[in-house]
């Protein structure tokens, strides 16, 4: 009788917690969607009908409401729909949301305090000591050796199609993915890596253990992202993550060896041990040398570089790969635009003879056709913020409270016929100057304001190489009809359900 009482008295306080829980945005008087008890907006991710990102998408579509509350899981949140509102968030309101509100222990585990985690003024201080790694002078110097990787990116393809005419199914995303893995290998690491040759080496096994759909992974990547105190204690308990594991030991084994041979190299980590040993990057773009000049003190540990390495390797391999693959893929299904962007290419590279940094630069048709690229698929689809100060909603009686996590789906504005024109039309000329006719505060696919991509241009200088390189080399074709991109249910970037499929042939 008295199990049965308190089975009864469990229940009921449960029932009583999770319809409290699910109230929230009621009684703050907000309008609220996705209200499906216990997993709210993210209750198709939990079915496996839809990714984190796509979730948010079908939230964003639900409703015209400038600001809308929903739920994921047991989190209240707030989806912000209005584009100028949210471009003020990011950029003239910063004080009000400049964290992310995702897990960082800096104190107890520097891995988790990349400059995407940080918080207030160690974000900061660290964002201002990096913004002197990504001049043009920097990417300049690391050219040739992105370049180097495209050659063998354009070495391996050629050898995978008919030498004697004909084409060949190719499927671009994998393709992309080992190239941007090799890019970040050599530009960002400084190691000599071709994932084409070895297919199983270091970077390509990290990665295959990222964005896994296992029931470990899925429950990190959600504590991290909703319930950062909760993957405190994971971390405080020691259930260590492979993938970060193996980044950490091969980060660490790499700064030792420099360290100790004083290797120089024009690459990510050179800068990252420039502030390490002497306290600030050069500001000299010429000046490489990290010789500590500090009397043995280090402003920087090594773990705290391995943070910043594997956020630029996760951030940077992913999104590389898909903004190639489907830039190719898009102007394969769009003639005209593939006739454009061959010929800009073609003469920039007669003009500054030869496939350099400043032909890339001068490529501003591929540019146009990047940037449509990241407008339709963001490589990710979402931004997020917490509040961290009392935020009056403007032109309302509404305030959003500090602590209230915010959500803005980039691909729901980026794909909102009200901001874009025919948004799910492929239209690279909306991009240059004398067309412009979509709001501009809703195109945010780098992030926006102070903590916007600090590497958006050394990403897309990496993807208008590989473009051009593929190009120049190859001829590509739609490989039956025309047909939009479907995308997979896992992880929280675009993953394209089928790949990146097209025809390639050579070049005659």
């Amino acid at each position: 009788m008295i199990g049965i009482v308190l089975l009864i008295g469990a229940v009921t306080l449960l029932y009583v917690y999770l319809k409290w829980t699910f109230s929230y945005w009621d009684r703050k008087g907000f309008p609220s969607t996705g209200v499906s008890i216990p997993f709210g907006a993210l209750d198709s991710v939990r079915r496996g009908k839809r990714s984190f990102g796509m979730a948010i998408y079908d939230m964003y579509n639900s409703t015209k409401e400038p600001v809308i509350g929903m739920y994921l899981t047991l989190r209240p949140a707030l989806l912000v729909r209005e584009a100028q509102l949210a471009h003020d968030i990011l950029v003239k309101d910063f004080a009000s949301f400049h964290d992310r509100g995702v897990y960082v222990d800096e104190e107890n585990d520097p891995m988790s305090a990349g400059l995407f985690q940080m918080e207030g003024a160690n974000w900061k201080a660290l964002r201002t000591k990096l913004t002197p790694s990504f001049t043009s002078g920097k990417l300049k110097a690391m050219f040739e050796t992105s370049n180097a990787v495209a050659d063998k990116m354009v070495a391996h393809l050629r050898k995978q199609l008919p030498q004697s005419g004909g084409s060949q199914e190719v499927e671009l995303k994998s393709l992309m993915a080992t190239y941007a893995i090799d890019i970040i290998a050599s530009t960002i690491f400084g190691l000599e890596v071709d994932s084409f040759a070895d297919p199983n080496n270091e970077f390509i096994t990290i990665s295959r253990k990222l964005n896994r759909n296992n029931f470990e992974d899925n429950v990190r990547g959600t504590t991290s992202f909703l319930y950062p105190g909760l993957e405190k204690f994971f971390v405080r308990i020691g259930w260590k993550q492979e993938a970060n594991e193996r980044m950490r030991e091969l980060s660490n084994r790499t700064v030792d060896l420099r360290e100790k041979n004083n290797i120089v190299r024009k690459d990510l980590l050179q800068l990252l041990l420039q502030l390490r040993n002497q306290g600030q990057i050069s500001t000299d773009d010429s000046v490489w040398s990290a010789e500590n000049s500090r009397q043995g003190v280090k402003s920087m540990s090594k773990d705290l570089i391995a943070g910043q390495l594997f956020l630029f390797f996760v951030a940077g391999y992913e999104t590389t790969a898909s903004t190639t693959a489907f830039t190719l893929y898009e102007l394969t299904q769009h003639p005209e635009a593939m006739a454009k962007a061959q010929e800009d290419v073609r003469q920039a590279i007669e003009k500054h003879g030869g496939l350099n940094y400043d032909a890339i630069s001068d490529m501003k048709y591929l540019e146009a056709c990047v940037l449509e690229t990241a407008r339709k698929y963001p490589a990710l689809p979402l931004l997020n913020r917490i509040c961290t100060q009392d935020y009056p909603v403007p032109d309302s009686n509404k305030v959003i409270k500090k602590g209230t996590q915010i959500v803005i789906s980039l691909i729901g504005m980026h794909r909102d016929p009200e901001y874009f024109p025919e948004p799910l039309s492929y239209k690279p000329e909306r991009f240059q100057d004398e067309n412009k006719d979509f709001n501009q505060a809703a195109f945010m696919p780098f992030g926006e304001g102070p903590r916007h991509c600090i590497g958006a241009r050394m990403g897309k200088v990496n993807v208008k190489i590989a473009i051009a390189k593929v190009l120049s080399n190859f001829n590509l074709e739609i490989r039956k009809e025309k047909r939009e991109i479907e995308f997979g249910v896992n992880g929280v970037p675009l993953m394209p359900k089928d790949g990146v499929p097209v025809l390639a042939s050579l070049k005659k």
